[in-house]
């Protein structure tokens, strides 16, 4: 297959390349996506036939479920049903946006978009490509994220294309995604609501409306059927090894692992805020700064794991910062790319 290439304006996503795109979609095709959190590979959700071409493609098991993304709220009836009252309050004040909700589905989403369960996740993605795609299309579309099962997700077209070339129709390629890692996935059908994947919509802004919600903080194995995407005890990884240490009071733990590492003849990489950059002076090693803040941080997460994955690393070593805020979303994706291990604990 030749993927194609279709360059567009984050912005103002030119009409043509969005018509095309969305018929490809029409037509039970693939397509990769951007949207605010990351890419997504889009299918149309209500085709299992198309579904099943992102498991394929993303060589994804059946038992991880695929969110479907909608464009408006009157959408929402058409891939779930008994919604409850909360939904619209959520709705009004994070949609469009990075949160996914857990809902009853709907006979209009075959079982293979939810690994057979009677729930869908739905979100409504704030990125004007996405908005643009979903109402040429005017389908629900099922998307992961545009990447090989388990690797870093694609936070540009260029990632998209490092795992999938090939595989899938074509590329929207419309920049690098502004939020960098992906929703907050909210489950609303049990006793009280649970976030069963941290993202892009934190803990403390969902605390507003609901003073009880908790975060999930068991990982599931892999050979397990998940609630949710996201919930793998191994996930986001590079093919280096990822030594996770907790905090920032982590950092001589880290420095010293490091030269351990490399008296061991390994390639040793590491990521971490600029600031951190000089502790490793004098080290030979590689380096990825993240950036600033911790909003640059999660941004630049999944491209830093990649381009020191292209440098053959042996080893990518990294910590925790604050749970709070999308520091939560950070640890999450870090610890599940080393495979639900933290160093000294």
């Amino acid at each position: 297959m030749n993927t194609r290439i279709l360059r567009i304006d984050p912005q103002h996503p030119d009409s043509t390349a969005i018509a095309e795109a969305a018929e490809i979609l029409r037509s039970g095709g693939l397509v990769a996506f951007p949207t605010e959190t990351v890419y997504g590979l889009g299918a149309d959700a209500t085709s299992a036939k198309a579904v099943s071409s992102i498991f394929e493609a993303k060589q994804r098991p059946l038992t991880d479920p695929i969110i479907v993304h909608i464009a408006d709220y009157e959408a929402l009836e058409s891939v779930a049903k008994n919604i409850p009252p909360i939904v619209e309050t959520l709705a009004q004040q994070f949609w469009p946006g990075a949160l996914t909700l857990i809902l009853e589905r709907s006979e209009h989403i075959p079982p293979i978009v939810s690994a057979n369960q009677p729930t869908v996740a739905v979100r409504m993605p704030a990125h004007p490509v996405a908005q643009a795609l979903i109402r040429a299309a005017n389908i629900p579309i099922a998307a992961p994220s545009a990447n090989a099962f388990s690797r870093p997700s694609a936070t540009t077209a260029a990632h998209a294309l490092q795992d999938l070339d090939g595989r899938i129709d074509a590329v929207l390629d419309g920049g690098q995604t502004m939020i960098g890692v992906e929703s907050t996935v909210l489950e609303l059908s049990g006793k009280y609501p649970r976030i069963l994947r941290p993202g892009g919509v934190s803990l403390e802004q969902l605390q507003i409306l609901l003073p009880e919600v908790t975060i999930r903080t068991e990982l599931i194995e892999m050979s397990a059927a998940a609630e949710a995407p996201g919930q793998l005890i191994k996930h986001y990884s590079p093919r280096a090894k990822v030594l996770l240490f907790p905090d920032e009071k982590s950092l001589p733990a880290l420095i010293h692992a490091a030269q351990g590492r490399i008296a061991k003849g390994q390639r040793v990489g590491i990521i971490g805020l600029n600031g951190e950059m000089p502790a490793f002076s004098g080290l030979n090693i590689a380096l990825f700064p993240l950036g600033v803040t911790l909003e640059d941080a999660a941004r630049n997460l999944f491209a830093g794991l990649r381009a020191l994955d292209e440098q053959q690393m042996d080893v990518i070593l990294a910590h925790g910062y604050s749970r709070k805020g999308i520091g939560a979303a950070i640890w999450d994706r870090l610890l599940r790319a080393a495979e639900g291990k933290v160093q000294g604990s």
